[in-house]
């Protein structure tokens, strides 16, 4: 019994593999903030990609309509709607990404005195043409301008971002799906 009691002692003692311990105790205090440095990395980047593809949908409809004969683009510019699809979806992100629903959108619109987009009129769809303002200015904004309205097109692009590691980051709580909207003047 005298025996046992030495090694037992010794084993106490003992402070092989001590410093293995320390390391998996500091490691897993380190890789708590790595994990979400990751995540919150790609979501800022796939939301980049997503800023990219709905400029790129904005882009291909004004490639494809004539602006002086084919305006209003949603009402007739044929395959408008392929177009913008195609063009989204030849991003990065590929058929990930889609066009929302109510997209495209044309409006005519005013910058008003802040420097924001004023729509004038109503915003039309594709096969319904935006209603133009009486008069074609953006009189309505502005008393006594004289100023004509802009055609804008805009493209709303979703992506269904999920986190990489979604139990363990903060990305989780971020705003899924990623939601952008471009806007480009047709005029």
């Amino acid at each position: 019994m005298n025996a046992r009691r030495p090694k037992r002692a010794g084993f106490w003692r003992d402070d092989a593999g001590a410093a293995a311990v320390e390391f998996v105790l500091w490691l897993s205090l380190l890789v708590l903030p790595l994990i979400n440095a990751v995540d919150l990395g790609v979501y800022v980047f796939k939301k980049m990609q997503v800023e990219m593809a709905a400029q790129a949908g904005t882009h291909a409809a004004w490639r494809l309509c004539d602006q002086s004969a084919e305006l209003p683009a949603v009402a007739n510019c044929t395959g408008l709607a392929t177009t913008i699809q195609t063009a989204v979806q030849s991003t990065t992100l590929g058929a990930t990404v889609t066009v929302a629903a109510a997209s495209p959108a044309e409006g005519y619109y005013c910058v008003n005195s802040s420097g924001a987009l004023t729509l004038v009129g109503a915003a039309g769809r594709i096969g319904l043409a935006p209603t133009k303002p009486n008069p074609f200015t953006c009189e309505a904004q502005f008393s006594g301008s004289k100023t004509v309205p802009g055609d804008y097109v805009q493209v709303t692009v979703t992506y269904p971002y999920q986190p990489i590691f979604s139990q363990a980051s903060i990305a989780s709580l971020l705003t899924t799906p990623i939601t952008k909207t471009a806007w480009m003047r047709l005029n």
